[in-house]
């Protein structure tokens, strides 16, 4: 409950200034510093005076700062020292640096108090800022910008139609996944003329799986090409699909790559199909990924 009056000096030990004594003179005025002081009581005091330490009470009293004596005092009686020892049943301010970790509980800053659910946003935690030592708090949402919050960009394309004949980039015949169980993640890629913008930077992977009806010997190829500065292209992955024999043959094949997108108005990729000769071709479909383009944001950029 609150205090009536002074609230209590906690284990303020303070030297009274000199006093001098007056002539016929029983009331002193107590100042630390040039101001005045008002001590707990009487029993929260130490007053010498002539050489001997006088009875609380019984020998002096004291009101607000004012201390008086059972006698007047006369002249050649000497006040020594006053000292007050504030509220001295409780422990006071700790000076600085004298609170060791040892001296502190273990829920002093926890106060072992579960949060009772699952981990929202706005929920602060402390963390030392790594430079002066200092505890500072953070709400978790910071966490999630920190280490990443899961994939945020996932993207699929597929190709509608065959393609018949070798074309470098593949620039038509395509779509994203448009069926009812699909769904991208963040923005999503783009694409125009057949070179392929990525949304946001970051590390990406890059898969392409293609299904190839070869005729004979053909051996149809998927290509990958990337470019730094949004004009020179280096094919990054390649691989085939075809028989060896007569006939056609249907086969499967794709790539996998990863791409370290730091600007994306110069980091770019692009799809190519080569080797295809008469009969064969990559097959498309507009019902289903028959040959697909998928992008997968894995983390930022390192």
């Amino acid at each position: 409950m609150a205090y009536l009056g002074k609230s209590p000096v906690v284990g303020n030990f303070q030297k009274c200034d000199a006093i001098t004594v007056v002539n016929g003179q029983a009331g002193y005025t107590l100042q630390v510093g040039g101001s005045n002081v008002s001590p707990e009581s009487a029993n929260h005091m130490l007053v010498s005076l002539n050489g001997i330490l006088q009875a609380p009470t019984s020998s002096f009293t004291v009101s607000g700062a004012t201390l008086t004596f059972v006698s007047n005092l006369a002249t050649g009686d000497v006040i020594d020292f006053v000292m007050l020892l504030g509220n001295v049943l409780d422990i006071g301010t700790p000076s600085d640096g004298t609170v060791t970790n040892a001296k502190l509980g273990t829920d002093v800053i926890s106060g072992e108090t579960d949060i009772g659910g699952a981990i929202a946003d706005a929920d602060l935690f402390l963390v030392d800022d790594g430079a002066g030592g200092t505890l500072r708090k953070s709400a978790m949402s910071r966490v999630k910008t920190y280490v990443g919050g899961g994939i945020t960009e996932a993207d699929q394309w597929r190709l509608t139609a065959n393609i018949t004949s070798d074309v470098n980039p593949i620039a038509s015949n395509l779509e994203r996944v448009d069926d009812a169980s699909f769904e991208k993640i963040g923005t999503g890629m783009s694409v125009s003329s057949g070179t392929w913008t990525f949304p946001t930077t970051g590390l990406y992977m890059v898969k392409t799986n293609v299904v190839v009806i070869a005729d004979g010997n053909d051996n149809i190829q998927i290509n990958v090409y990337a470019t730094l500065n949004d004009s020179a292209y280096d094919q990054i992955a390649y691989s085939v699909g075809g028989g060896d024999s007569s006939g056609d043959e249907e086969q499967g094949t794709g790539t996998t790559n990863f791409v370290n997108v730091t600007d994306v108005s110069n980091v770019k990729v692009r799809f190519g199909a080569g080797s295809i000769g008469t009969s064969s071709y990559m097959y498309g479909s507009s019902n289903m990924n028959a040959s697909a383009f998928s992008f997968i944001r894995l983390g930022d950029s390192q």
